[in-house]
Order: structure tokens, then sequence, then C-alpha cells
């Protein structure tokens, strides 16, 4: 069985010296991995071999989803190769499809991801400023935690209930933000500037915050998300 769908490639390996195994994650289907036979060759169908922000219409086949897809189609809509002219805004971009393709599972559409990783990337690739792209990618962080039913509570202490004032913590077990009265209960805390504390808690202070708090609020994302992996994004190391 045929099915279209519109994508984005959010990985790519070489499968042998003409094809390629590519990881698209689609708005209707979710996550997909395909062979693109032939991509690599100088007449290839597909216009040449798929890079990683590759967006479009595709056509694969649907058969048995315990084996590769065959990818049969693929039409560019959208080109995000303005990303490669500013090093740290790549980086996010990277950062962001990487975790998208971990925190997904294959063939579980998120619709409202998939849009927001687009809008994400278009926004990143015209902000001028490594602040606001940090901005960027911290929202598209929450919203992709979010989405996938693992949202942190930031507007009050998970454990108590209490608002948060002075000495905020964050935790990754607790998922959210702890106050100073309960953070003995978690081990994993990680203490929050108080410029941070109030931009977490109330997101519309990010886009004022200076970009040392965004730094700050970023390592902080990277450490949860490294703890809900099981293991460091490849691209944390260019962020902490």
């Amino acid at each position: 069985m045929l099915t279209k769908d519109t994508a984005i490639c959010i990985r790519t390996t070489d499968y042998s010296e003409t094809s390629q195994v590519v990881t698209f994650f689609t708005r209707a289907t979710g996550k997909v991995d395909a062979i693109a036979k032939g991509s690599k060759r100088p007449k290839s169908s597909f216009g040449g071999p798929l890079e990683i922000f590759s967006y479009g219409q595709i056509m694969f086949t649907d058969s048995n989803r315990e084996k590769l897809s065959t990818l049969t189609e693929f039409v560019q809509q959208k080109d995000f190769s303005s990303l490669a002219k500013n090093h740290f805004g790549l980086n996010c971009a990277y950062l962001a499809v990487e975790l998208t393709d971990k925190l997904t599972t294959d063939y579980d559409p998120h619709p409202k991801l998939f849009d927001s990783l687009v809008e994400f990337l278009q926004n990143l690739q015209n902000s001028k400023e490594d602040a606001n792209r940090l901005v960027l990618l911290i929202f598209f962080e929450l919203t992709l935690l979010k989405e996938i039913g693992l949202q942190p509570i930031l507007s009050h202490c998970v454990n108590c209930k209490a608002s948060i004032e002075h000495r905020v913590y964050f935790s990754s077990s607790a998922n959210g933000l702890v106050c100073m009265d309960c953070e003995a209960n978690f081990p994993d805390k990680i203490k929050l500037s108080k410029d941070a504390a109030n931009a977490l808690s109330n997101l519309r202070l990010l886009p004022q915050s200076q970009e040392k708090t965004l730094r700050e609020i970023e390592k902080v994302l990277i450490h949860h998300f490294t703890e809900t992996i099981g293991r460091p994004p490849k691209m944390a190391k260019y962020f902490v």
C-alpha cells in the first residue's frame, strides 16, 4: 500500500553506495524509516541525496511496519538550506530534530508537534540573534514535552503545590519546579537563578530574558532530556 504524507527529514544514514535510509517525521503518519533506493545517484529521481531538514510531499510503501518502508517519491516544498548560514542556529535545529527522533515512536502521529517543528525551523532561519534562537528552541522543547505527554509542571511546586518564591529548583524525577521546602526530597534537583525560575514559571518573560538566563534554562532542559532519554543528546555538548 502506498501512503502519501507531508514530511520533514530528521535523520539520514548511508545504506549503500547509492542508497540511504531516511527517517521522516510526517504530519499524519508519525515517524517513518524508509529506504531511498538510488537517492545518491547523479540522476536520482529524488533530485539527489536527501538531507536533514528536507521538507515536502513523500510517497512510501507501508505494507509491513516491522520492515523498512520504501520511499517512492519526494517533492520538495520548503527550503531550509539557509539554516547553514549561522552555526549556532544550525546547532539549535539539529538538537530539535534529534530530540524529536529520540522522543517519538514510529507510526505515532503528532500533527501539532509536526507543525511546531516546521514553524520553529522557519522562524529559526529568519532569526538574527542567538538569544532569540534560544527562545525559539526552548519554546519548541517545551512543546515537544507537552505533545508527548511529559509536560513539566512550571507554575508551582510539583510536590506541595505552593507558588514559586525565593529559592527554586528543577527536578527531572519530579518533572517540574520544586520549592525550597521540598527540595530535600529530590536529590537530582538543580538550583535555578531567580531570573530563570521566573521565566520558567511565566513563559511570557522568556523573550525578554537575558541570554545568560536563557542558556541556564537550556542547560536545565538538556539535563532533563538526558534523564528522560537515558543518555545525553549528541548535540548537548554544544549547549552545556
